[in-house]
C-alpha cells in the first residue's frame, strides 16, 4: 500500500514539474515578446506626445487638425532618421571598440539634439522650398497634401530600409518624396530641376569627397606615425595636431551656425575663434598624449589607445553636424505644412517654429536609442575592419564634409558621406598594402619576411594582388594563414558595396513613386 502511495506521489510530482516547466517557458516567451514590443511602444508614445505638443501651439487655428497630424508624421520620420542615418556617425567608433554601444548612443543623442536645435535652420529652408516651386501649386490644400505625401512616403521607405538592415540615405528619401508629390500635384514643371541637379551632383561628390579625405588622413597617419621606427615619439608629435584640427573646425562651425543667431559676428572673428581653439587644444592635447603614452610599448596596439579619445570627440562632432544637416529631412516638409496652413496661402518664405525643430531633434535622438543599434553594428563592423586610427579618419572626414555642406545649406546625404569615408579607408588600405614601398621597407627593417600573395580571382600572371605582404612571423599572428584568408579579412566587403549602391540607386525613384501614389490617394479623399 505504501509502495502504491509513493508511486502516485512520484507521478503527481512529475506532472507538477512538467506543468511548472510549461509555466516558466510561457513566462520566458512572454517576457521576450514584451521586450520586443517596448521600443515600438515607446515610439508610438512619442508620436502621440508630438501630436499633443503640437496641439498646444496650434489649437484653435483653421487647419489645426492637419498640423497636428503632420506633426505626428514628422515625428515618425524623425524616429526613422535616428534609427537609420545616425548609425553612420557612431558606427565606426563602436566598430573600433573605442566606444561601447551604450556610450555611443548617449553621445550621439546629446550632440544630435544640440546640432538640430542650434544649427539646423539653414538646410531646412532648402528642403522645404528648394525642390519644388510652391507658387506653381496654386491651392494651399494641394500643397499641404503634397508635403504630407512626401513625409509619409519617405518615412515608410526609411522604416522599410531599417527593417531589412540597409543604410539608405534619408535625404534621398525625402527629396524623392517631395519631388514625386510635387510632380503628382502640379506636373514636371513644378520641380526646380537645376536645384535637383545640384543635389544629385552632391550625392556623387559627397561620398567621393568623404572617401578621399578619409584616405588622405589615413595616409598621413600611416606615413607619419604607424610606419615610423619610433611610433610613440611620432604620435606625440602628430596626434595633437589631428585633435587640434578637429577642435578648430568644430569651434568655427559652432560660431558660424550657433553664435551668429545670438550675436552678430563677422568672418574674421569666426576665423580667430577657430584658430584660438586650434592653438588651445593643440597645447592641451600635447599634455594628454604625453601623459597617456608614458611607458607605452613601441607597437601599433599602443597607438590605438592614443586615438580613442580623438575618435570619441570626432564622433560627437559628426553627430552634431548630422543633427544640423538632417533635421531638415524630418521638419522641412512639416515646416512647410505648418506655415502654409497658418498663412492660408502658398509662399516661398517659410518660417520655422521652434516647436517644429524640437520634435525633429528629439525624434532623431529617440529613434537612435530605440532602433539604432542594428545598423550601428552593420556600419561599424560589417563593411570593413576598423580600428581606432581608421575609424578616426572616417569620422573626421565625414564630419568635415557634412559641415561644409551644411554651411552651404546643401542637403547632402550624410549616409553617402560616412559610408564613402568607410569605403575610402578600406580601399586605401588595399592599395597601400599592395604597393607601398615605405611599408615594405619598414617591415624589412624590422626583420620580417615578406612575399607576394595574389588574391583569389586576380588575373593569372598578375604581378601582385591586393595583399603582397604576408608576415611569416608567429608574433604577428598571421603565420600559417592562407593568402585568401588575409584577403577576406582586409578587403572591403564587395557584397555590401553592391547592396548599398543598389539601395542608393533605388531610394529616390521608390520614394518618388510612393509619394505620388499617396498624394493621389489623399487628393481623392481630401
Amino acid at each position: 500500500m505504501a509502495s502504491t502511495t509513493d508511486s502516485t506521489a512520484r507521478v503527481k510530482k512529475r506532472t507538477l514539474d512538467k506543468d511548472l516547466d510549461k509555466l516558466v517557458h510561457v513566462e520566458e516567451a512572454t517576457s521576450l515578446v514584451a521586450r520586443g514590443l517596448v521600443a515600438p511602444g515607446l515610439g508610438l508614445l512619442f508620436l502621440a506626445l508630438a501630436a499633443v505638443f503640437a496641439s498646444v501651439y496650434v489649437i484653435g487655428e483653421p487647419r489645426a487638425v492637419i498640423i497636428i497630424a503632420a506633426a505626428a508624421i514628422g515625428a515618425y520620420m524623425a524616429l526613422n532618421i535616428g534609427a537609420n542615418d545616425v548609425a553612420n556617425n557612431v558606427g565606426p567608433a563602436v566598430g573600433a571598440k573605442a566606444l561601447t554601444l551604450t556610450g555611443a548612443l548617449v553621445i550621439a543623442a546629446i550632440f544630435e539634439t544640440a546640432g538640430a536645435l542650434i544649427a539646423g535652420g539653414d538646410v531646412v529652408g532648402t528642403i522645404s522650398k528648394g525642390i519644388i516651386a510652391p507658387e506653381s501649386v496654386a491651392s494651399p490644400d494641394i500643397f499641404i497634401r503634397a508635403m504630407m505625401a512626401a513625409l509619409i512616403s519617405s518615412a515608410l521607405w526609411v522604416n522599410l530600409a531599417t527593417w531589412i538592415g540597409a543604410p539608405v540615405s534619408t535625404t534621398h528619401s525625402v527629396v524623392g518624396g517631395v519631388m514625386g508629390a510635387g510632380i503628382a500635384a502640379a506636373g514636371f514643371s513644378t520641380v526646380h530641376w537645376p536645384t535637383m541637379a545640384q543635389i544629385a551632383a552632391s550625392w556623387v561628390v559627397s561620398p567621393v569627397m568623404g572617401g578621399l579625405i578619409a584616405a588622405l588622413f589615413l595616409a598621413f597617419v600611416k606615413t607619419a606615425i604607424i610606419y615610423q621606427d619610433d611610433k610613440i615619439t611620432a604620435a606625440r608629435r602628430w596626434v595633437p595636431l589631428l585633435i587640434a584640427v578637429m577642435a578648430g573646425a568644430f569651434t568655427a562651425y559652432l560660431a558660424t551656425k550657433g553664435l551668429k543667431k545670438v550675436v552678430s559676428i563677422d568672418n574674421g572673428t569666426i576665423a580667430a575663434l577657430g584658430v584660438g581653439a586650434f592653438a588651445l587644444f593643440w597645447a592641451l592635447a600635447h599634455v594628454h598624449v604625453r601623459r597617456v603614452s608614458e611607458g607605452m610599448e613601441n607597437r601599433n596596439q599602443s597607438l590605438r589607445r592614443l586615438f580613442k579619445l580623438p575618435l570619441v570627440i570626432s564622433a560627437a562632432l559628426l553627430s552634431f553636424a548630422h543633427g544640423a544637416n538632417d533635421v531638415a529631412n524630418a521638419v522641412g516638409p512639416l515646416a512647410a505644412i505648418v506655415f502654409t496652413a497658418e498663412a492660408g496661402a502658398v509662399t516661398t518664405t517659410v518660417a520655422i517654429p521652434l516647436w517644429v525643430m524640437v520634435i525633429g531633434a528629439f525624434g532623431i535622438s529617440l529613434g537612435l536609442v530605440l532602433f539604432g543599434p542594428k545598423l550601428i553594428r552593420m556600419v561599424g563592423e560589417q563593411i570593413t575592419k576598423l580600428n581606432p586610427m581608421r575609424a578616426f579618419c572616417v569620422a573626421l572626414s565625414a564630419a568635415i564634409t557634412v559641415i561644409i555642406a551644411s554651411g552651404l545649406g546643401l542637403p547632402i546625404s550624410s549616409t553617402h558621406t560616412a559610408v564613402g569615408a568607410v569605403f575610402g579607408v578600406g580601399f586605401f588600405r588595399e592599395w597601400y598594402t599592395a604597393r607601398s614601398k615605405r611599408r615594405r621597407a619598414y617591415l624589412e627593417r624590422k626583420g620580417l619576411k615578406v612575399k607576394n600573395v595574389r588574391a583569389a580571382g586576380s588575373p593569372a600572371g598578375s604581378k601582385i594582388g591586393p595583399f603582397h605582404v604576408l608576415f611569416e612571423n608567429e608574433e604577428n599572428g598571421v603565420a600559417g594563414v592562407s593568402g585568401e584568408e588575409i584577403v577576406r579579412r582586409k578587403l572591403v566587403r564587395r557584397a555590401h558595396v553592391r547592396t548599398i549602391v543598389a539601395a542608393w540607386i533605388t531610394t529616390v525613384p521608390a520614394a518618388a513613386a510612393l509619394a505620388g501614389g499617396i498624394f493621389l490617394f489623399l487628393d481623392a479623399f481630401g
